[in-house]
């Protein structure tokens, strides 16, 4: 059977990875086009939705440097649940995988589970096929007898098929010592969705609340301090060391600031800009950090330290003025 012949898939949210438009978090080219597997999945799939992913930004202010590594950044489930009545919750993996996602589909629910990225054809450019990678991804639509596979991750929408299809969804024989994956429901159903000045409404109450549990110190002193005594054994190190560390702490801490002043700018308009501006300079400064360390020569860590911790203070102090 032609491609142009296969029977068409039924998509949960009304779209085709042919046609799919990005939400313009990831489609205006930033700094970072994708941020962390998780949070974009979440992103495009409320977009896909017809929800408005912004509103649920507010908890990145809470972003903190956690002694080797910043914050792996996740929308709270209940931020989702009272801005857009999303209720997500782990499940079971008792079933296999393609029976699992086809019965929430069927009942207007998805699935978010963790593939190998080694078997995701739209990780061409960094891991299909040349490294084991976890990574999250949510089901839009599924054809199990046709081998094919509709599915949100990183920054849009995409299709799995054949080999990769069988393998990412682990229908040939595992090793016994392999784990299932860890897998959540996604119900999209759990009451009423906030809209509109109602829904700005309550980021702004979101973001009021996690304003008041952001780090009590300056996150990015810590950084610094933690940077210069790992320098050394880090430019002594092979590339692949310097590849995991500068996602887990500079990458990691730019782009939640990038979707941060986004969100500034969504939820407060002009009041925001000059947070925003003060954390467009935290992402510009971990992006150059990132370029300085790939280098992999000693340079001088405490002047752009210096300026990243200033530019956290005065955004953090810009929002609470608006805010709190």
């Amino acid at each position: 059977m032609r491609l142009a012949e296969r029977p068409a898939l039924r998509s949960l949210t009304g779209s085709d990875p042919a046609t799919y438009a990005q939400h313009p978090l990831h489609a205006a080219a930033p700094a970072y086009p994708e941020t962390n597997c998780y949070t974009d999945i979440i992103i495009e799939l409320l977009h896909a939705a017809g929800h408005e992913p912004l509103a649920m930004l507010g908890h990145l202010v809470r972003m903190d440097f956690e002694g080797d590594q910043w914050t792996f950044f996740k929308p709270p489930p209940e931020d989702l649940e009272r801005l857009f009545a999303v209720d997500i919750h782990e499940m079971q993996p008792y079933r296999p995988l393609p029976a699992m996602i086809a019965e929430q589909l069927e009942v207007g629910r998805t699935i978010i589970v963790e593939l190998d990225s080694f078997h995701l054809p739209d990780t061409a450019s960094t891991s299909y096929r040349t490294e084991h990678v976890k990574s999250s991804v949510a089901a839009d639509a599924i054809d199990h007898d046709g081998e094919r596979l509709w599915y949100f991750h990183n920054a849009g929408l995409f299709e799995l098929s054949g080999e990769d299809y069988r393998r990412a969804l682990r229908l040939e024989p595992l090793h016994p010592d392999v784990l299932p994956p860890y897998t959540e429901l996604v119900r999209l159903d759990a009451g009423e969705a906030l809209r509109g000045e109602t829904l700005r409404a309550a980021a702004r109450e979101t973001l009021a609340r996690h304003l008041l549990r952001r780090p009590a110190a300056n996150p990015f002193a810590r950084f610094g301090a933690q940077l210069e005594r790992e320098l050394p054994a880090l430019l002594e190190g092979g590339l692949e060391d310097f590849h995991a560390y500068a996602f887990a702490t500079v990458r990691m801490a730019g782009a939640a600031f990038q979707l941060a002043a986004a969100h500034a700018r969504w939820l407060l308009d002009a009041e925001g800009e000059p947070a925003a501006a003060a954390m467009d300079e935290l992402v510009a400064g971990c992006k150059a950090m990132s370029f300085r360390l790939a280098r992999r020569a000693p340079f001088a860590t405490a002047p752009r330290i210096e300026k990243l911790a200033t530019a956290w203070d005065r955004a953090m102090a810009e929002l609470a003025d608006h805010v709190i």
